[in-house]
């Protein structure tokens, strides 16, 4: 290994690259575990060295997930991707420590997002049912403190522990958006959609049947993917100014949309203040202008019965 060289290390587990320099050693890691495979880290990347792998679907099922690949001589360990993961499968490191280098430097913001949990609200009755319905493991039980603690780190605000917790749970997801399901354009038995989605946004309901739990869903995209019937695009140019530059750049649109059984909108981000070109170049990739749109309502979404029925052992508070 040469100094300065970047060397590219992957397994069925993870991807690994290392580049050591004098005074800097920069390290990527990409969980393949967590991967889903849902495209925001290539469209995030500025030096397109992130490449979609797409998932294998047989008979209607999923029988190998999506993921991603790096080219080590693209890669500049700048860390965009690790910011806009929506599962968190990438970490950007720097002489040891976890650091994203975009962000240290202000040309990238933080994502404003959180996961909070009030006690004195909580009916410990459901103590099991929320620990038991977090998709990616998060939620413990504190037993010095006698609370509920939540790993903010790997965390993707699925809002799942919301509806299990009856609002004692209060989650901010970083994009808002819409996604939809129209079940009548599936390919018959097909349910890899949700075989890949990494909340219970898209499940098979008790009848058997492909449902959507929308106040679930992360916009992570990864349903759009992995479906046998495929978006097609088609490209224009944006023109925008940043830091006394105008900019024009392509940004793609989807042209067969009506013949899509699932579609899912990003449509806005929370996010720290931050003037950035390669910001502003990352939003247009990743995000359509739809400000108009408006969230799913926390209050009602906590009483829809759907949302409490997508939930493993729902049935027990569905006859409270």
């Amino acid at each position: 290994m040469k100094r300065g060289e970047t060397v590219k290390t992957k397994t069925d587990a993870e991807i690994v690259l290392d580049r050591k320099m004098v005074t800097l050693h920069n390290r990527m890691v990409w969980d393949l575990e967590r991967c889903i495979g849902c495209q925001i880290g290539p469209l995030t990347c500025p030096k397109d060295a992130i490449t979609h792998v797409p998932g294998v679907v047989e008979n209607g099922h999923l029988v190998k997930r999506a993921s991603a690949d790096i080219d080590p001589e693209k890669c500049i360990f700048c860390g965009m991707c690790a910011v806009m993961c929506p599962t968190n499968a990438i970490t950007a490191w720097v002489d040891g420590k976890v650091e994203v280098p975009v962000q240290k430097f202000e040309a990238f913001p933080t994502l404003v997002e959180s996961t909070k949990f009030a006690g004195a609200l909580f009916d410990w009755e459901r103590r099991d049912f929320v620990i038991d319905n977090c998709p990616t493991n998060v939620i413990s039980f504190d037993e010095e403190k006698e609370t509920l603690v939540v790993d903010q780190q790997h965390c993707i605000r699925c809002r799942q522990c919301e509806v299990a917790s009856d609002g004692a749970f209060q989650v901010v997801q970083p994009w808002e958006g819409t996604v939809e399901l129209f079940r009548e354009k599936c390919v018959e038995g097909c349910t890899a959609c949700a075989d890949i989605c990494p909340t219970r946004a898209l499940h098979i309901a008790e009848n058997g049947e492909l449902a959507l739990a929308d106040y679930y869903c992360i916009k992570c995209g990864a349903c759009m993917q992995v479906c046998p019937i495929k978006a097609t695009t088609e490209t224009y140019d944006i023109t925008f100014e940043s830091h006394g530059v105008t900019y024009t750049r392509a940004h793609e649109r989807i042209t067969n949309r009506a013949e899509l059984p699932i579609v899912v909108d990003r449509w806005r981000v929370k996010h720290t203040p931050v003037e950035s070109g390669a910001w502003v170049q990352a939003l247009m990739r990743l995000a359509d202008d739809k400000a108009g749109m408006v969230e799913i309502d926390r209050k009602r979404a906590l009483r829809r019965k759907d949302l409490l029925k997508a939930l493993k052992g729902a049935s027990l508070f569905l006859e409270e």
